[in-house]
């Protein structure tokens, strides 16, 4: 009974021990084994590992890519021109030990990659124009940001860097800052408004120039047709008194007779006209001559 309790716990101390002195590194990880908190070797191919147990501790780190979105940033283009900057960078970790060492943890090389891309931002765009930014020279400026960025990550402090290595770097809004988007819309504003005005203006004037004009040739016409008038009236007139004239000739009874029956239209052509005079008046003359 006693050897088989001694036997379980050397099984179960063995157990222990096997499994404190083994780790597992998988095929998306590399390890850094520590002993007493000193790094003593790396493990970056996959597969079981070997450790002393309870001396010796293992830490993990990504072999994939790490991708780290920075703060946006606000540079100053060439031509003076503000920029407010959203980039971000993808890296992976090369040499765990050097990392280990340099930052030792993924938040500290958060914090060194973004003042390392705040710089290198600042350095080649403010070498460029803001055209160049916004342009399909982009692609070659986010090239250059990269080349900076790794050369400082990887060697930057002359020993090797900080044993990551950088793969891209990406820019994806360039954007005005709001102050100056504010300015900008208002300039913009203020310019459609005075051309607006302009053109207002310059159709005021052209409205009253047509106006003008077409009251001139109104004028014109309207004088043109009272002289045809005052013509043709003339003529008319000079032709119903020279067809007078040569009906009187030629029968001047007939005539006088004429002009009586007209006096007695327009004398007679309101109802409410009361004519009182002697009956042998020369004016009713013919209407006596009809009467009888």
């Amino acid at each position: 009974m006693i050897k088989s309790t001694l036997l379980a716990t050397v099984g179960v101390g063995a157990l222990v021990v096997f499994f404190a002195s083994t780790f597992v590194v998988s095929q998306t990880e590399q390890a850094l084994v520590l002993q007493f908190g000193k790094p003593v070797r790396m493990v970056q191919e996959p597969g079981l590992n070997f450790k002393l147990p309870f001396v010796q501790n293992v830490e993990f780190y990504e072999k994939r890519l790490i991708d780290f979105d920075a703060d946006p940033k606000e540079v100053i283009a060439a031509d003076q021109k503000r920029l407010m900057v959203d980039a971000f960078v993808r890296y992976h970790i090369t040499n765990p030990l050097r990392f280990k060492q340099t930052v030792g943890t993924e938040t500290t090389m958060r914090s060194r990659l973004n003042s390392i891309l705040e710089s290198s931002l600042r350095q080649v765009i403010g070498s460029v124009p803001l055209s160049a930014v916004i342009s399909e020279k982009r692609a070659e400026i986010m090239q250059n940001i990269r080349t900076q960025v790794n050369e400082q990550a990887m060697g930057g402090d002359g020993k090797g860097g900080f044993g990551i290595e950088v793969i891209d770097v990406r820019i994806k809004r360039a954007d005005l800052p709001q102050a100056n988007s504010e300015g900008i819309y208002k300039r913009m504003q203020t310019e459609r408004e005075r051309e607006a005005n302009q053109f207002r203006a310059q159709g005021s004037e052209d409205a009253q120039k047509i106006r003008s004009q077409a009251d001139k040739e109104r004028t014109i016409i309207l004088a043109e047709a009272q002289k045809t008038a005052q013509i043709t009236r003339g003529e008319g007139d000079s032709q119903a008194t020279k067809i007078f004239a040569d009906a009187f000739g030629k029968d001047p009874e007939f005539f006088k007779f004429y002009r009586s029956m007209q006096a007695y239209k327009k004398s007679i052509s309101n109802k409410d006209t009361t004519i009182v005079m002697s009956p042998d008046s020369e004016f009713l003359q013919y209407m006596g001559k009809g009467a009888n």
